[in-house]
């Protein structure tokens, strides 16, 4: 089991949005805080970026990719403070990109990634709300956005597919960077360094409906029950059982908001032996049963945090 995978594939993370711009100054584009991710690489030329405030704005040049959490606008421009369009204005002005040949000209990248459910939301927040990562001639990101710029010279049958793909792999290098650096990165994440403590994660996200012990994980780890206890908790910052109970949660969160499965279902999906004893342990971490948590998420009346990190 590939927990990055694992995250990803619950999130249903989804490619939402793909385009190539070649523009001459002046130019500005504003992005709404409502994209979860975007994903942004100049490829010749240079642009400027900046959140809320112009005088922080980050330049953004080749060799790079920037990341965005969404929560509020962006801003991307020829230079910092610039005005700043709505992508259905910009797209109205500048319906025609400048000239390659331009010298003037800056090629960029924007991507939008969506994501669903806790899961999505505990990836995301272990991000800052902007990185910036990068990468030389040759590296893998390097490749990824040279041939994601070289497919959207061209309309091609299949492009769409071939986009959502490469955006995949461009999202999955980019996590493995910033985690890989970060402080803030998922506990998990840090974790799989140590291979005693990544054989039992992996035990508890493969089987997480197995009513797993404490000694039983320590056996998966080849150690003790007192040293795997005390090295779990030394990394992850909480207790094997206690984290196993904030995935299984986390699980039954996003099952409960798509609808599709009984109470019943979802006890057994997530490790408990009846929907009482699902209930009960639902209604301990939440102080709501979850049943009401499921009628009132249409709404927007309740938002629960606790994507596991």
């Amino acid at each position: 089991m590939d927990l990055l995978y694992d995250h990803l594939m619950r999130a249903r993370a989804t490619g939402a949005v793909f385009a190539r711009t070649v523009v001459s100054p002046p130019w500005g584009l504003r992005l709404d805080g409502s994209i979860q991710l975007s994903v942004h690489a100049v490829t010749r030329g240079r642009a400027w970026m900046w959140l809320d405030d112009p005088s922080n704005a980050t330049e953004l040049l080749p060799g790079e990719i920037t990341l965005v959490r969404g929560g509020s606008p962006h801003y991307i421009a020829h230079e910092s403070g610039a005005d700043c369009l709505e992508p259905d204005d910009f797209r109205v002005k500048y319906a025609l990109n400048a000239p390659v040949a331009d010298h003037a000209a800056t090629v960029f990248l924007c991507g939008a990634y969506q994501f669903s459910g806790d899961v999505g939301n505990g990836l995301l927040e272990a991000l800052p709300k902007s990185t910036t990562i990068s990468y030389a001639i040759g590296e893998p990101l390097y490749e990824v956005i040279s041939i994601i710029s070289r497919e959207l010279l061209y309309s091609e049958p299949g492009q769409q597919t071939v986009l959502d793909r490469l955006l995949d792999v461009l999202l999955v290098l980019a996590l493995r960077n910033d985690f890989r650096h970060s402080e803030k990165a998922p506990g998990w994440y840090s974790a799989l360094a140590n291979p005693r403590l990544r054989a039992a994660l992996q035990a508890m996200h493969e089987n997480p409906s197995r009513s797993w012990t404490v000694p039983e994980l320590a056996e998966v780890s080849g150690l003790s029950r007192a040293a795997f206890a005390q090295s779990f908790r030394q990394s992850m910052g909480k207790a094997p059982l206690q984290y196993l109970t904030e995935w299984r949660m986390t699980l039954a969160r996003d099952l409960l908001r798509t609808g599709n499965l009984t109470l019943a279902n979802i006890a057994l999906e997530v490790g408990y032996s009846s929907p009482y004893a699902f209930a009960t342990a639902f209604l301990r971490h939440h102080g709501i049963s979850p049943g009401v948590w499921r009628r009132l998420q249409p709404s927007g009346l309740l938002t629960v945090n606790g994507a596991n990190d």
